[in-house]
């Protein structure tokens, strides 16, 4: 792709959108309040403000590639369509039964999600295959036909058509397709052997019903933002960053906006693994904080951990289980209800509590002045010293500290008995402690230690937050990006064109077939190709396969990745060693002598996208001078210092600054402790370090 085209990439968060505009080396960004009612009208006044900053006209925008949380959000807030499971006979409460284990075993209590869609919305017709495929009770057409008539009665404006075993034979679930096509017309339709044809009926059948669920919302808004972009004179092609951190096209989109739920996030991921691969990073944690959520995740050797199962709004202290599974190729990550509008509360226990629940962009942290009036994020971190109340957002919002300080008193500071400031301290705390908690059970959940990582911060929120979640962690180096708060847009221009045939296919090794293996691939990869190749046209196309293998009797699988020739002439004792390798590295050891077994096959095709410029290593260049002080708490310490104020811009690779310091630009502010340095990079990037023990305060 030639590097003058202009290029867009635009995210959607909770409270901002992000809008970034690249044109070779020249890259501008703007952040808007994210107008939830009609959100491309936020991406609409993005677009018209880095054209302007630009000097171009609207026109001349060749690609835009999108990613938003609207998705994930309407999953979460439970804004969906009205919506039908059509389903097996006897397997009408799946997804309601989910997998019967207890995600907390000793909560008496304990309370499991509920569905997305209540029993009276769960219908059943009699047929069933085997595990093979065969058909054992078949599909009256009869009977589909009075179905449809209910659902026509009901007036239903999606269906989800989940069967047992579909995910090996699918022409029961096509049929009734065929039937719903015509007696329905205008009624969404979503098929589990499309949406996710792997093993497993409860992550299947929940997989589909959000993708049903979802799909009429994603759908209207996609079809408005053509509109409007077409209307504006910019008639490029628009793609949609997917949850497995590549590109797809909007049609793509509209049909499997289940495959959306995490693109926001998955642009950040691959903004750090950027970052990553450009300064030689093999151990990258990922932390990006919004307005609305903060997602950490792991970068090993400069690719972002992936997975095909993951959960949306995990309702009890980030315990697996406590979510709704959904089943699709993944960037692996946590998120949690940790931004800057995230609102606190005390608990029956006189504890502060903060988050999930978020102030948004409508009416904001009270600070904003909207008419907010319950204590947020953004509010203590104001109060403590983090923001500029006159240049948050470039200066496009006015930050009202009298506001701030009426909220924290009223929310918190009176019901625990302090003031306004040291109830600012103890929000911050707990959510950074959240923070700090969910980076820990993510990294034992993958045998990781985070001592020896470095931290990539981006995200609005982030770099105030960095420095103190580095010091939970054991971390002692953070590289916050430029361009770090509009990091997920940036990222959306770096993904390739890609897509994950994921297909469950049961084999022992003990009976392993090497032909039906080596075909099984190859349709995978046919399959994956041509929808890359419907996208990138004659772009040069690369190749991953894996398999997902366990031992016999386990409940789930690990990734064991193939090369090529493996998987082109399969071979059972190579997948044997390579699969005890990884559960050796996973888990401490192998189970000697135990049988091993395939669950799913997989085949990710990608385009080739520009390999990262290593960046040269810096040396430490004169000491910049502070351009002001002003107070700064420390909550460390638990007071406040007097900190150097230094603006982003004005620093000069390797001039560096001592803590305790700020460092202001449009779309962030850095937080640096008063253990710390900060050192500019050639690209831009400022490197966070602690100063060794008994040298605060000394380079060398």
């Amino acid at each position: 792709m030639p590097r003058d085209i202009v290029r867009a990439g635009v995210d959607i968060g909770g409270t901002f959108t992000d809008v970034v505009l690249e044109r070779g080396d020249s890259r501008v960004s703007a952040k808007v309040l994210t107008t939830h009612a009609a959100p491309e009208d936020a991406i609409m006044e993005g677009l018209r403000k880095v054209c302007t900053r630009l000097a171009i006209d609207p026109g001349e925008i060749r690609q835009i590639i999108h990613g938003t949380t609207l998705a994930t959000n309407a999953l979460i807030e439970r804004r969906g369509a009205k919506t039908a499971l059509v389903t097996t006979q006897g397997f009408r409460d799946v997804i309601e039964m989910r997998t019967e284990s207890r995600f907390e075993q000793y909560d008496l209590n304990l309370v499991l999600p509920e569905p997305l869609l209540p029993r009276n919305r769960r219908y059943t017709v009699a047929e069933r295959l085997d595990a093979r495929g065969k058909v054992l009770v078949p599909l009256e057409r009869a009977e589909i036909v009075d179905l449809a008539a209910e659902l026509r009665d009901a007036a239903y404006e999606s269906v989800a058509i989940g069967f047992l075993h579909s995910y090996v034979n699918g022409v029961h679930e096509q049929r009734v397709r065929e039937v719903f096509a015509e007696h329905l017309p205008g009624v969404m339709l979503s098929l589990s052997s499309e949406v996710s044809p792997q093993m497993r009926e409860y992550e299947r059948f929940n997989t589909t019903v959000a993708n049903a669920y979802i799909k009429p919302l994603m759908k209207t808004y996609l079809d408005r933002l053509a509109g409007r972009l077409q209307a504006a004179g910019v008639a490029c092609p628009i793609l949609l960053m997917h949850s497995g951190g590549g590109l797809i096209l909007l049609e793509s989109a509209a049909e499997f906006p289940v495959r959306l739920v995490e693109s926001g996030p998955a642009g950040g991921a691959v903004f750090a693994a950027d970052i990553a691969a450009r300064h030689g990073l093999d151990k990258v944690l990922s932390f990006d904080m919004g307005g609305t959520t903060a997602k950490i995740c792991l970068i090993r050797d400069q690719t972002p951990k992936t997975g095909r199962v993951f959960e949306v709004a995990r309702s009890y202290r980030f315990k697996k289980g406590s979510g709704m599974s959904i089943s699709i190729p993944v960037i692996d990550m946590v998120e949690i209800g940790a931004g800057g509008g995230s609102i606190a509360h005390v608990d029956g226990m006189n504890q502060i509590r903060v988050g999930p629940e978020s102030a948004g962009s409508d009416p904001g942290p009270a600070c904003y002045g909207r008419g907010g009036n319950r204590p947020a994020v953004t509010d203590a971190d104001l109060l403590l010293g983090r923001l500029d109340p006159d240049g948050f957002a470039g200066g496009s919002i006015t930050l009202d500290r009298g506001a701030s300080v009426s909220a924290m008193q009223n929310g918190l500071g009176d019901r625990l008995g302090m003031g306004a400031a040291e109830a600012a301290w103890g929000l911050s705390e707990v959510v950074d402690e959240n923070m700090a908690n969910a980076a820990r059970v993510h990294a034992v959940e993958n045998g990781e230690d985070l001592s020896d990582y470095t931290m990539i911060a981006f995200g609005g929120a982030a770099p105030l937050h960095a420095a103190r979640l580095c010091e939970k962690l054991g971390i002692d180096r953070c590289l916050v990006p430029r361009g770090a708060g509009v990091g997920s847009a940036i990222g959306f221009l770096r993904a390739p064109f890609s897509f994950e045939a994921n297909r469950s296919l049961f084999m022992k090794l003990s009976a392993f077939d090497s032909a039906r293996a080596a075909a099984f691939f190859e349709g995978l990869e046919d399959e994956a190709t041509r929808f890359v190749r419907s996208c990138a046209g004659d772009a040069e196309i690369l190749i991953e396969h894996r398999v997902y293998m366990r031992y016999s009797g386990q409940g789930w699988e690990i990734p064991v990745r193939l090369t090529p020739g493996q998987a082109r002439v399969p071979d059972a004792s190579v997948y044997l060693k390579l699969f005890e390798d990884g559960y050796a590295r996973l888990f401490g050891r192998s189970v000697q002598g135990a049988e091993a077994e395939i669950a799913v096959w997989s085949v990710n095709a990608f385009t080739r996208t520009a390999a990262a410029q290593p960046e040269a290593a810096v040396a430490l260049a004169s000491a910049l001078e502070t351009e002001g002080m002003r107070p700064l708490f420390d909550p460390a310490a638990g007071r406040v210092r007097d900190a150097g104020i230094h603006a982003r811009n004005r620093f000069g690779t390797g001039e560096h600054v001592s803590g305790p310091a700020v460092i202001t630009e449009e779309e962030t502010t850095i937080v640096l402790p008063v253990d710390g340095y900060a050192v500019a990079l050639a690209d831009g990037c400022i490197d966070m370090r602690k100063f060794p023990a008994g040298t605060e305060g000394k380079h060398g």
